[in-house]
């Protein structure tokens, strides 16, 4: 990431051209972060933050270098002189690289509520105001991040609900698990929503997330995985011996977890006559459980029908509850088309069969960390006071055509409405008297809070 790393480049265009445009002797600008409403959930749940900092902002991260190669970029990019070189020259040389700015912010992990600031900026020289909005742009990022956990802690709940009603909620860390490292874009938006599921979660096959946990969050190992086939290697045996691979599953992972992939060619068939024909006697003699793969067709519907086939040659019991559970030496896992939708349509339909959610566990990729955008939680950055002069003013936009883009106006605080710190978190102006709690947690190149990761899952716990 080297080649992209010049914090004077990472920004949209336009605001290369805006240290001119605020009004004369402009000195300080205060913005918030917020979402301003969740299209689909009504709270936010606060995460990646720290990231963001420690990778483009933490120490000196202007030098001579960088303000001349953005200068020549900047110079093509507009067909003349834009760039703000002196700005950034100051910068250095006054404040040896580090950025003047300060941010407060909401722990992270913390669930907050729609339209309540999330996070403040300003500038600690007033000779570089512009720097607030400048770095909009990548703060603005931690949109990401925020909405994974806030979606994964959603589906968590779905979840939750319905091992409530059918089974065992202490099972549920391990529940949904992270397959979205190869749908994503590139490499650190793996990480970062792989990390972000894993606020909420403790299974994942998204080794950058795990990585970036351990280099940001002090985490040496946030979630775990186990054993599991994909079609290659079913298929490379050929139709004609899909028996012999999955006898090797069993005998290659002779103790614990293991997880096959089974509609290589027809689910049903592996369920009756493989798993619980031919190997049924290996399976149940095996020290661990087989978890069964279906990965093709509609999932509610087929879910179902594993099940039961899978009761039907196993064997099941009821729980207090009265739904069915299967042998535990077998379980199910469905890995396609899961998105916080479809969850709850598969869990209603093993529901409805009075089967118990604790037969099943998930795996969602583009459901979790690519069905989603900055919009879904309607994150914005704004810019809600000024001082010009030495005279502080609050600023807000309020467009006719969009009530709901009306922005907040002047220094805010985020505070418990009880002042109990519990329970319903709002916005007030900074001179009411509640705990803020937002904190401090970047000023002039230095950071000031350094959550480990695990608080940021005490935070966050349904």
């Amino acid at each position: 990431m080297d080649w992209i790393n010049n914090i004077c480049w990472l920004t949209d265009s336009y605001k290369v051209s805006h240290y001119k445009q605020y009004p004369p002797k402009t000195m300080q600008v205060y913005s918030y972060f917020e979402s301003r409403s969740g299209s689909v959930h009504l709270h936010t749940s606060f995460f990646g933050l720290q990231y963001w900092l420690k990778q483009y902002l933490v120490g000196p991260v202007v030098t001579q270098e960088k303000i001349d190669k953005a200068e020549k970029l900047f110079n093509s990019h507009f067909g003349g002189q834009l760039f703000n070189r002196a700005g950034w020259e100051y910068i250095l040389h006054k404040h040896g690289g580090r950025l003047p700015i300060e941010i407060k912010a909401a722990p992270e992990g913390l669930v907050v509520g729609e339209s309540n600031v999330l996070m403040t900026v300003e500038n600690t020289d007033p000779n570089v105001f512009w720097l607030t909005n400048y770095l909009e742009t990548l703060l603005v990022q931690v949109w990401y991040p925020s909405t994974v956990a806030t979606q994964s802690r959603a589906m968590k709940n779905v979840i939750l609900k319905y091992l409530a009603k059918t089974g065992d909620p202490g099972l549920i860390d391990f529940k949904l698990h992270d397959f979205g490292f190869r749908g994503v874009t590139c490499p650190e938006q793996a990480a970062v929503g792989g990390a972000a599921h894993l606020v909420n979660f403790k299974g994942t096959d998204n080794v950058a997330g795990l990585v970036l946990l351990n280099e940001f969050y002090h985490d040496p190992c946030a979630g775990f995985s186990i054993p599991a086939a994909e079609h290659s290697t079913i298929t490379s045996w050929g139709k004609d011996h899909e028996v012999d691979a999955c006898r090797n599953m069993l005998t290659q992972y002779p103790t614990g977890l293991v997880a096959t992939v089974s509609d290589s060619f027809d689910i049903y068939n592996c369920c009756a006559n493989i798993w619980g024909g031919v190997l049924k006697d290996e399976v149940l003699a095996r020290d661990g459980t087989l978890v069964v793969r279906p990965d093709s067709g509609d999932p509610p519907e087929v879910v179902v029908k594993v099940l039961d086939i899978l009761g039907e040659k196993f064997g099941f019991t009821v729980n207090a509850k009265g739904y069915k559970v299967l042998h535990p030496k077998v379980r199910v896992i469905q890995g396609d088309g899961i998105d916080f939708k479809m969850l709850d349509l598969i869990l209603a339909a093993m529901e409805n069969a009075r089967w118990s959610a604790d037969n099943i566990a998930f795996g969602s990729g583009g459901g979790l960390l690519q069905k989603l955008n900055r919009d879904t939680q309607r994150f914005a950055f704004k810019c809600s006071s000024v001082t010009v002069d030495n005279y502080e003013r609050d600023v807000f936009k309020q467009p006719i055509t969009d009530r709901g883009k009306k922005s907040k106006a002047g220094r805010l605080k985020l505070v418990y409405e009880n002042d109990a710190q519990k329970g319903v978190l709002i916005t007030v102006p900074a001179s009411d008297p509640r705990p803020d709690q937002l904190q401090w947690v970047f000023r002039d190149g230095a950071l000031l809070v350094d959550q480990n990761f695990a608080n940021v899952r005490e935070k966050s716990k349904v």
